[in-house]
């Protein structure tokens, strides 16, 4: 018997982390999740150190069609954290999204967008050093590369990106692909 495919979304703006977003849709992809890369703003999109991604599809026409995803994923990165927080049209999608099942995950600066959006409050949670007072209402963890609480995951930055995107392998595919999957990278995975 096969496991129905999982489905994920990478939202990039403007200013994202290049090394969290691509790492994670490359492992997610490569354990068999259906992973798509979707543009906040633009179909083109250029990270913080610039790099240019063409996205799958654009937020807005992801959201007229109600897809629904196991897991949506929020990079970090400045000052694109701060735009996906910032983005009515990301805060609605995420709460729909989480309110619909799907695991809320978000890496380095990006939990400031979780937190914005009330997804962190008596919840615990990590960030990229600095951004900690921004997590407001969480219960912050600094020791741990990654948390997870409940449906919301959160990892501390770029080398902790691939940690991060086993994690969520595990949760959405099944430890023992996270285990096989961070074997063939030559990656330690713990779950």
């Amino acid at each position: 018997m096969s496991l129905p495919e999982s489905s994920a979304c990478v939202l990039i703006v403007d200013g994202f982390e290049e090394i969290e977003a691509v790492t994670v849709v490359d492992v997610l992809r490569r354990a068999g999740v259906q992973t798509s890369v979707l543009g906040v703003e633009h179909r083109k999109v250029t990270g913080n150190h610039g790099i240019t991604l063409n996205v799958d599809a654009s937020l807005q026409d992801v959201v007229s069609l109600g897809v629904r995803f196991d897991a949506v994923v929020l990079p970090g990165g400045m000052p694109g954290a701060a735009r996906l927080r910032d983005s009515d049209l990301v805060r609605d999608f995420v709460l729909t999204q989480g309110a619909q099942g799907a695991i809320l995950a978000a890496i380095c600066a990006a939990p400031i967008a979780l937190a914005h959006f009330g997804v962190l409050q008596g919840r615990q949670a990590t960030c990229f050093p600095g951004f900690e007072a921004q997590l407001g209402g969480a219960c912050v963890v600094s020791d741990r590369a990654v948390v997870i609480d409940g449906g919301v995951m959160t990892s501390r930055g770029p080398g902790t990106a691939i940690e991060f995107a086993l994690a969520l392998v595990a949760r959405l595919v099944g430890p023992d692909v996270a285990v096989d999957l961070g074997r063939r990278l030559l990656v330690q995975v713990a779950v």
